[in-house]
């Protein structure tokens, strides 16, 4: 535990990319495997085992130490993070509890992490009541105060630190002599923290239990449009493609199993058994790349979004929710072709071997299992036309992608571009305002928003809410405009007079039962602060509703 503290502090120290990658390298290379799988999980992020959560840790600490429970929320409400409430405050604790709660044992910072992560927290985290209080409190008591953020952060399962998966992997290609983007492709699927585990992971390149059978490749990324890297490019030398509004997935059949793979790394077999059943049916050794998407047989266009959230982490799907919810795979791309990776072969030669495949599948449901329409432009001032039709086809806009790309791994731009439709846009008036957490805990940065309903007089309904979108000065003036104009306090938010109005910015709107409105978004955000327009003039629900009707962005 101490060279993972260690490493801890010096990640959160150091500011310098190269800094952050030499102290992971040190740390994987000279810690015991077990120990170092453990770090590598916790800090990647994908694993969080919450032991015992925030709230009741701070109820553990009031009960023990008779601290009013008044001072431990307005704290918790200032630091925003439950970890370091208690650590912040536990100096205090530890004085008034006095030399005989002094817990003598054994010095807990000396044992390895992994038996931390594997024995003594689930073992706290199983005990009950008093039981489970006494226990934490002996913990805090016996592990030193610079100990203590990081054991509440392995117990609530909050653990975050200032490393990306990118650096990560790149700290472990240096740390064992590996090329990146196999330590990349050895993670996806997820990494179940054990030295042989890790020891897989770090085996030399061309190690055959290197890499799980089930697992998908890293999923190559596009980058927003940018027109200018277009310039002196042939358009006839890009595919176009439609950037269909599902979830990105990899059809994997290899052997006798078939492993459906989101982007984020979820094996979601269970949540749409019919693409598993049509993906038995592609030759062994074969990996797709497409979108998972609802799409009635026979139909023109997609469903929407709000009908695929309808199958997302479903355990089980009856017979009514596969009728209601019908799922295709739409794949863009081959990824794998009897069992041979051949992701540098140029994205032409990949699409013709996607179509000579395909056309292998013999199956009763063979409709949900089709290749992407692509196409290609004389000129690129066919483009904005082009985009515009995805109106019609109830698509997010186009994907354009270079024939003679290779799939990479991560975002790399100049291969694949994304060029998406405007958004809809709607303005608001702000309704209710909530704090943040992190660096952001004591300003006011989690905003709810209203629209004007159609009642004699009208009143403001909440429509949205928006986390981003406005810069740091706008943030501390909205802020300080908050404390001045809170009308009511809920818990943690606050209702505001109602007279700011926010363009609100988002990629999709459908009814929605659970909302007030009766309407839903996706992926809102503020565009701008209206200052030049008065309450009384933001936009009514009939203007949502118009945006449904005919799919089209709102001035």
């Amino acid at each position: 535990m101490q060279a993972f503290q260690v490493l801890f502090d010096r990640l959160d120290q150091v500011t310098g990319t190269r800094a952050k990658v030499t102290a992971l390298v040190n740390h994987f290379r000279t810690v015991p495997p077990a120990d170092a799988a453990w770090a590598l999980s916790l800090l990647l992020g994908k694993r969080r085992r919450r032991m015992i959560t925030g709230r009741r840790l701070r109820e553990i600490l009031q009960e023990q130490s008779g601290m009013p429970q008044w001072l431990i929320d307005d704290c918790h409400g200032q630091v925003g993070d439950s970890a370091e409430t208690i650590s912040l405050l536990w100096p205090a604790v530890r004085q008034t509890l006095g030399d005989e709660q002094a817990f003598r044992g054994e010095s807990l910072e000396t044992r390895p992490l992994h038996w931390w992560m594997e024995s003594l927290l689930p073992e706290l985290s199983r005990q009950q009541d008093e039981q489970q209080a006494e226990a934490v409190l002996k913990l805090w008591c016996q592990v030193p105060e610079p100990l203590h953020f990081i054991v509440n952060k392995l117990l609530t399962g909050g653990f975050r630190v200032g490393v990306s998966t990118g650096l990560i992997s790149r700290a472990v290609a240096e740390a064992f002599s590996l090329d990146e983007s196999l330590v990349v492709q050895r993670l996806m699927g997820g990494f179940e923290p054990s030295a042989q585990a890790f020891s897989r992971l770090t085996a030399p390149a061309g190690s055959e239990e290197s890499r799980s059978s089930a697992a998908p490749y890293p999923f190559f990324l596009a980058s927003p449009l940018d027109p200018e890297r277009l310039s002196g490019e042939p358009a006839e030398h890009w595919l176009l493609e439609w950037k269909w509004d599902g979830i990105r997935g990899q059809l994997i059949h290899r052997g006798t199993g078939v492993y459906l793979w989101s982007r984020g790394e979820e094996l979601v077999n269970d949540s749409f058994p019919e693409l598993v059943t049509v993906g038995d049916a592609l030759p062994d050794g074969t990996a797709l790349d497409g979108e998972i998407i609802c799409w009635n047989e026979g139909a023109a266009a997609p469903l929407g979004f709000d009908t695929l959230q309808r199958r997302l982490g479903r355990k089980t799907v009856g017979t009514t929710l596969k009728r209601e919810c019908p799922m295709r795979f739409i794949a863009y791309d081959l990824l794998e072709l009897d069992g041979a990776d051949i992701r540098d072969q140029p994205l032409r030669q990949r699409r013709q071997q996607l179509s000579a495949v395909l056309e292998q599948v013999s199956h009763p449901e063979r409709w949900r299992l089709t290749a992407s329409v692509g196409w290609s432009l004389e000129s690129w001032a066919e483009l904005d036309a082009e985009r515009q039709r995805a109106v019609a086809q109830r698509a997010e806009g186009l994907m354009l992608k270079r024939l003679d790309s290779p799939y990479l791994t991560g975002r790399r731009r100049g291969h694949w571009w994304k060029h998406k439709l405007e958004p809809m846009t709607l303005d608001a008036v702000l309704l209710y305002a909530q704090a943040g957490s992190g660096r952001r805990a004591n300003l006011f940065t989690d905003y709810t928003f209203g629209l004007w309903n159609d009642e004699d007089p009208p009143q403001l309904v909440s429509f949205a809410k928006a986390y981003s979108g406005l810069d740091d000065a706008e943030i501390l003036e909205l802020d300080r405009w908050i404390r001045r104009n809170t009308v009511q306090r809920f818990g943690p938010a606050r209702s505001v007079n109602c007279e700011l109005v926010f363009e609100i910015g988002f990629e999709g709107i459908h009814p929605s039962r659970r909302h007030k409105s009766g309407l839903a978004v996706r992926f809102p955000r503020i565009l701008r602060w209206r200052r030049d327009k008065p309450a009384g003039e933001a936009d009514r629900l009939d203007a949502a509703l118009n945006l449904i009707r005919d799919g089209s962005s709102s001035g």
